[in-house]
């Protein structure tokens, strides 16, 4: 009896040891840096890029698994099977928006809507086809809450064919919005843009308003970054499901500058800082919230 105790405890042991061992196994966190490399970035980031750059630090990281691509690479970078292989895609686009493949661009937004891919934009992506495709889709969603509430019973709406998108002024109407055509109403695209820049590398001073957000672990509440370009509110973006960061200048400008958006199954984060010839992406903040939101983004 004694035996057969010692023998069932050390099978018990066996297990749970095994289970341990398959859990300390976890898979790394695929990540997919997609930069389109044009020739200003090196002024801040010498050969290897902006892409490369933030690829070689994420690569430092023990559970993650970094890859990064071009628009010069084989099919853009954006093949099926190295979007198989992909959890998290990092996206930088700046001039070069429109040499996309549109195949390429939708099959992302596709994976991101089916919850199969997270996409985080930097930048100047905001105007780069899967983010705004995505913005288009959220749009969709919120149609039906963008038709005053007393006219939503019964409202007939068509988003089959979308309106153009608007061109952004100071003082004009927000984007995305929804406009009664007849008896239908039809969706304004909203324009992932801003009314106002500044390149002149003034510093910005980053909040971070959810301190215990998944994307600002480790982040102080409040950071500068020493040169930047600045983008100035209204974004004209479907209102984001959360706002991680916002930016400020001293004169006057503020963003929203980490926003989290639900698309489908799958989900959005925009992270404004940057501009090729600022190394925004050689700081320890920046690159933390990098880091933090490809873990986010894998366990969402």
């Amino acid at each position: 009896m004694l035996t057969l105790r010692m023998s069932f405890i050390a099978t018990l042991l066996a297990l749970l040891a095994s289970n341990l061992g398959i859990a300390q196994e976890k898979k790394p966190i695929r990540v997919l840096v997609w930069d389109e490399q044009q020739p200003e970035q090196k002024k801040a980031y010498g050969d290897n890029f902006l892409g490369g750059t933030i690829a070689a630090h994420l690569s430092t990281q023990t559970d993650l698994k970094v890859k990064s691509v071009s628009l010069s690479s084989p099919s853009q970078g954006l093949d099926a099977a190295t979007l198989d292989a992909t959890d998290a895609l990092i996206w930088w686009g700046h001039v070069k928006h429109k040499d996309v493949k549109s195949e390429y661009a939708e099959d992302v937004v596709k994976r991101v809507r089916d919850g199969k891919l997270k996409l985080i934009a930097l930048h100047s992506a905001h105007f780069s086809q899967p983010f705004m495709r995505l913005m288009d889709e959220r749009a969709k969603a919120d149609a039906p809450m963008m038709i005053p509430k007393e006219q939503r019973a019964g409202a007939k709406i068509d988003l089959e064919k979308l309106l153009p998108r608007p061109a952004v002024k100071r003082d004009g109407p927000l984007s995305p919005a929804m406009v009664k055509e007849g008896d239908v109403w039809r969706l304004v695209p909203p324009a992932c843009v801003f009314p106002a820049w500044r390149a002149d590398g003034a510093a910005s001073h980053v909040q971070t308003l959810l301190p215990k957000h998944p994307i600002a672990k480790g982040l102080p509440e409040k950071w500068d970054i020493p040169h930047t370009e600045m983008y100035d509110e209204p974004f004209h973006v479907p209102t984001p499901d959360v706002v991680v960061f916002e930016e400020h200048w001293d004169k006057g400008e503020r963003f929203r500058s980490g926003c989290v958006w639900k698309v489908g199954k799958g989900t959005v984060f925009y992270f404004r800082p940057g501009h090729e010839t600022f190394a925004v992406y050689r700081q320890a903040e920046p690159l933390r919230v990098l880091e933090n939101a490809v873990r986010w983004s894998a366990q969402e």
